[in-house]
């Protein structure tokens, strides 16, 4: 038996990066997964690799600011699926731009696609999460959501900083109810998200040398999302080559 196997999956931002990485991965240990994202053909692509492998998943084009688009996105998964054991709150969008730089415009973005997607995802699924057997939520914020920097942006770091402490508050609001949260804090990974960021500046500034795949967040991402996981909740996983570390 896989260790996944009856579990319903919801991922946002998961037509590429990291949240691909864990929809194959956790496709590929039995989940059902929803594949969630604004990215219509990529998301597509997403689901056909799943299949291809033997793997079972829809595709739900989700914009993560619109509360009407997560309660239907979840009433979708209970309808096809049965149920919703997961949900992987992934989607956000980086900014690296100073204070001075930063307009109200780009603030109000950052905060609601990576922060106030969170609150909204997580409202949206509370009933079916509660229902289920074993339900865990996973919230990517980011090591920067641990630590300051100077030279990521504050929407960016103000937000990553939100979902680590909102992670804290439901996991011990639902603890009574089964449901178990935790939020991982990932470091400089190779994804489509640095844009044209100069990836050999990262990698100077990680002590292991190299940036980090996406497979290694959604091997964290897959712990803490199964049964293996059992007695951890509120907990904060860093996954960054050792950044934080000095």
């Amino acid at each position: 038996m896989a260790r996944f196997d009856g579990k319903i999956a919801l991922i946002t931002g998961a037509a590429s990066g990291i949240g691909k990485a864990t929809a194959l991965r956790l496709a590929s240990e039995g989940a059902k997964v929803v594949v969630a994202d604004v990215q219509t053909e990529a998301g597509a692509a997403t689901v056909a690799e799943i299949e291809a492998a033997g793997g079972t998943a829809t595709f739900l084009k989700l914009d993560v600011t619109s509360e009407s688009e997560w309660d239907a996105a979840i009433a979708a998964t209970v309808e096809t699926y049965g149920s919703l054991t997961t949900l992987v709150n992934n989607a956000g969008i980086g900014d690296a731009r100073p204070i001075e730089d930063t307009d109200l415009a780009t603030w109000d973005k950052t905060i609601a696609v990576t922060q106030t997607s969170v609150f909204l995802g997580s409202k949206a699924a509370s009933t079916a999460l509660r229902a289920a057997d074993g339900a865990s939520v996973v919230n990517i914020s980011s090591m920067y959501g641990i630590v300051g920097a100077a030279f990521a942006g504050p929407a960016y770091q103000a937000a990553k900083g939100a979902v680590r402490i909102l992670t804290k508050n439901l996991a011990l609001h639902w603890a009574g109810d089964g449901v178990r949260v935790n939020s991982v804090h990932p470091g400089f990974i190779d994804t489509p998200i640095l844009g044209e960021t100069d990836r050999s500046a990262l990698i100077a500034g990680t002590p292991i040398g190299r940036l980090g795949k996406p497979e290694e967040i959604a091997s964290m991402i897959a712990y803490l999302a199964s049964d293996e996981a059992s007695f951890i909740t509120g907990g904060e996983f860093v996954v960054d080559g050792g950044v934080t570390a000095g």
